[in-house]
């Protein structure tokens, strides 16, 4: 059985939210008031008692989001994993079902694992070819600021999108991260301490990929090719130079497409500091902000 369960449907010409059930550990909040009074969305909150997740925990949630309905699930704040006792880890899975013509964003903060802990996440989406899906999934490297970097045990997210009208998957994508790899603790990830995935699927997000596609190629192709003139610069004059001194970019992004006629848009997203992707996702997705009655990240 579901520790939450949301049901969306339109009520009087309404989205409405017509069934919402949670138990512990899970708490879904729905307010009345999300951004502008005219917007026809609805906005529902997951939130975890004792402000994360301790080891054992398992968390099931099923959301449906009916025809022409448009609704969003995040949370107040990161999701916290503590540390695992015994080996037990803490699961949490998501089903959400998206009907003709509705709009479904995901929009979590990102999950913070504590030292040794341990996470798996499965989030599976079934739309139509109508459907509009926008989905947010992200990880940092820990308490970084108290020294805890990449220490936990393991990490597991993945993320399937499923037709509705034949059960054929748009995108299947997985991440694993694991202790006792030749990486160590860090898993490769150098100074990097974010990483994040965005997916953009639907009609209803045509200009937002295309824009996205664009600003992502601007801006990694002005990042490289400054570093590449700098280097050039450097093998040429053999002077110190300290753009091309700098070890790698802050933050690095890029995109590829998947899905029939190339419908879907994934952005990947690896950065310093989580700031930088809050900055990211803020200016990305600022243009969703009509669509959802209220900015995605601000």
């Amino acid at each position: 059985m579901e520790s939450g369960l949301a049901v969306v449907d339109k009520v009087g010409g309404r989205s409405t939210l017509t069934r919402c059930f949670a138990k512990y550990p899970l708490k879904l909040i729905s307010p009345t008031k999300v951004g502008s009074c005219k917007s026809d969305v609805v906005w529902v909150y997951m939130v975890s008692f004792g402000g994360g997740m301790v080891s054992g925990d398992h968390v099931s949630c099923a959301m449906s989001v009916g025809d022409d309905c448009t609704a969003v699930l995040t949370t107040q704040a990161s999701t916290k994993v503590y540390r695992a006792v015994d080996s037990k880890s803490s699961d949490q899975s998501l089903q959400v079902r998206v009907g003709c013509n509705a709009l479904v964003a995901v929009l979590p903060h990102p999950v913070t694992c504590f030292a040794t802990a341990k996470y798996k996440q499965k989030q599976v989406f079934s739309v139509s070819r109508s459907s509009s899906l926008v989905v947010v999934d992200w990880v940092t490297s820990g308490r970084y600021e108290c020294g805890e970097k990449w220490a936990f045990n393991s990490y597991n997210s993945t993320n399937h999108i499923i037709s509705n009208e034949d059960q054929q998957p748009l995108l299947l994508d997985s991440l694993v991260l694991e202790q006792g790899s030749s990486m160590k603790g860090t898993y490769g990830m150098q100074d990097y301490q974010v990483i994040a995935m965005i997916i953009l699927l639907g009609h209803k997000f045509e200009h937002v990929q295309n824009e996205i596609q664009e600003k992502v190629k601007k801006k990694m192709s002005e990042e490289f090719g400054m570093r590449l003139t700098s280097k050039r610069q450097h093998d040429r004059d053999m002077k110190p130079d300290l753009t091309y001194g700098r070890s790698r970019p802050e933050l690095i992004a890029s995109c590829s497409t998947f899905g029939p006629k190339d419908a879907g848009l994934v952005i990947r997203v690896a950065a310093t500091t989580t700031g930088l992707v809050y900055k990211f996702l803020k200016e990305h997705l600022a243009s969703l902000e009509p669509l959802l009655g209220a900015s995605p990240y601000y």
